[in-house]
């Protein structure tokens, strides 16, 4: 939900008001150098072995001075004119406390190394907010995890966001806002909010594992799974989905410092959950930063990253941006590949960034991968195709794992996301075909699809996946599910005939394969913007007969855009039509 015109049809629709833009970008990439006057604190809390851009403080330190070093990283990255930054940063927090106010903008992620959250104190904030237009419609890419907030002001924290900036592991000592003006969506888990969640003008949200004492507010989509004092359903008067446990799941693994080591703690899997549990760690498995390859973006590339794979070391990436001229393959069982500070990969040579071998137990966290100039015909892959093994003792997790087609520089694929293997596990991902930036058109930024999956009982947690050219989604394998699913049809098919299929109008969003017997979805919001053609669609989601019931509290919505446009069922022919006379459709 980014274009400048979307905000202003959102505000209209919600509260009745109008704003205008400037004509400035939101494309130009600054470097921007931290000032002379917190070089020296910067140096101080710099840890080399995490990069350039990695600081880790301690509660000893001087606050002033640590408040003056995010002050200045916070400015270099903010809306609009940093939105494509190339900055990365990483900011770490030994156990204690800390009196601060922690603005998070692009590409900052905020990480207490605690071994629960509560032995990270910052009392103040640990916020996002809107920088300039009073929205939040375009606060991507920026995260929070494993810390206690104390709010200092009016009891609330304020954590304003869009897709991609999920808080994990975060324990909030009051109230938590998570909107400012317009917003359009998020991911919670694992976090516990003494207060109330004020969730305001968002549109939709994905909570999970998670205990709130109350939670205000909905717009269309609303989804809890596993969360104590979850809202009730009374769908479609409320937008809400609530499923009481979490059937199978691991959390994130997350950093600890102690005794002067870096250890990184594995969470076991857990079945029929509620709420959090940091307190259970007699399960966790633990890998100490000596079995990892610190990887750093000045230094390394795609051939140093795959010896280090191939000696079967686990990858760390401190912040950057890799160019990789050659597919990064992980082939050992319970390799770890994992991000900090907003890690950003690029296949540079038509190659993938990442192909996972059909293996048990990889962990996938906390990457951006960028599409470039060259094609590619898939930017990340699970498995090999026509992978058969069954993982279900010991699968695959992909958290917090970003695609973008666009948006920062020219680039196209044909697929982002493929999962060939069985007994996947992804918990958070926005798959998103840029509909503004750099290289953005209908000719420029060309992909067919945002995610495909073949394997077997894989199950999504949070899927965000917007603006392909065809399907955004398409499903194959057998008994698939996903809790919480948010997506755009394309803003800028040029006509009509340009998004059909034989006699087939537009292209669902969704698309289960016809030979599927088991598949179920659960909160499904499908949007549409079409600029220019009076674009019809026949249905946002288009399955075999036998699963259409499986799918659980749909709804479609007539955003903006060319007056003539239609979607004209829901699924498969069935449900309301929106148009730009009636602009929603809900379906149980």
């Amino acid at each position: 939900m980014n274009a400048k015109h979307i905000l202003i049809t959102f505000l209209s629709l919600i509260w009745g008001v109008q704003i205008g833009f400037s004509q400035s970008s939101t494309v130009r990439n600054h470097t921007v150098l931290l000032p002379e006057s917190v070089k020296a604190i910067a140096a101080k809390c710099n840890q080399p072995l995490l990069g350039k851009n990695t600081f880790v403080f301690d509660p000893a330190m001087d606050m002033k001075e640590v408040q003056t070093l995010i002050d200045s990283i916070h400015a270099g990255q903010v809306y609009p004119q940093n939105e494509f930054s190339k900055n990365r940063y990483a900011l770490l927090f030994k156990p204690g406390t800390y009196h601060l106010d922690v603005r998070v903008g692009y590409y900052m992620h905020i990480m207490g190394l605690g071994n629960s959250p509560e032995d990270v104190v910052i009392v103040g904030a640990v916020r996002s907010n809107s920088d300039q237009g009073g929205h939040v419609l375009c606060n991507f890419w920026r995260t929070a995890e494993n810390l206690t907030i104390v709010p200092a002001k009016d009891s609330t924290n304020t954590w304003a966001v869009s897709q991609a900036a999920p808080l994990r592991r975060v324990y909030v000592k009051g109230n938590l806002k998570l909107f400012e003006g317009a917003s359009s969506g998020g991911f919670m888990a694992d976090c516990k909010i003494e207060g109330t969640v004020f969730s305001g003008s968002q549109q939709q949200w994905l909570t999970r594992n998670s205990v709130f004492e109350k939670w205000d507010g909905g717009v269309w989509n609303m989804m809890y799974v596993g969360v104590v004092n979850a809202p009730q359903e009374n769908w479609p008067e409320k937008p809400v989905t609530t499923i009481k446990e979490t059937p199978e799941v691991r959390e994130k693994p997350y950093w600890t410092y102690s005794g002067g080591k870096f250890i990184l703690r594995i969470p076991a899997l857990k079945k029929n959950s509620t709420g959090v549990d940091w307190n259970d760690q007699s399960n966790e498995k633990t890998i100490s930063m000596d079995d990892f390859y610190i990887a750093k973006p000045e230094v390394d590339n795609a051939k140093s990253i795959n010896k280090a794979l191939n000696k079967g070391k686990h990858i760390l990436f401190t912040p950057g941006i890799y160019s990789l001229s050659e597919s990064l393959k992980v082939k050992h069982s319970g390799t770890v590949v994992m991000g900090i500070g907003m890690t950003t990969l690029v296949p540079e040579n038509g190659n993938k960034a990442i192909e996972v071998s059909d293996i048990d137990g990889v962990t996938i966290s906390s990457l951006l991968i960028d599409a470039a100039k060259i094609h590619s015909e898939t930017l990340m892959q699970v498995g090999k195709p026509g992978s058969k093994k069954n993982h279900q003792s010991n699968p695959t997790f992909l958290f917090d794992v970003f695609f973008r087609v666009g948006g920062p520089h020219e680039g196209s694929a044909t697929r982002c996301l493929v999962i060939n293997s069985n007994n996947v596990y992804a918990d958070h991902a926005w798959i998103w075909r840029a509909d503004h930036g750099t290289g953005v058109g209908w000719d420029k930024n060309k992909c067919a699809n945002g995610l495909i999956v073949n394997g077997d009982n894989v199950t999504i947690y949070g899927l965000f996946n917007e603006h392909f050219q065809e399907y955004q989604t398409i499903w194959n394998g057998d008994s698939g599910r996903v809790y919480f699913y948010q997506s755009e049809m394309p803003y800028d098919p040029p006509t009509v005939d340009s998004w059909k299929h034989g006699d087939t109008f537009g292209f669902a969003s969704y698309k289960v394969a016809d030979h599927v017997k088991s598949h179920k979805a659960w909160g499904i919001g499908i949007y549409n913007v079409f600029y220019d053609a009076p674009v019809i669609v026949d249905q946002a989601i288009e399955t075999p007969q036998a699963v259409e019931n499986g799918f659980y509290h749909k709804v479609i919505f007539w955003l903006n855009g060319n007056k003539e446009s239609v979607v004209k069922s829901i699924i498969n022919g069935k449900g309301g039509s929106v148009n730009s006379s009636n602009r929603k459709a809900t379906m149980k």
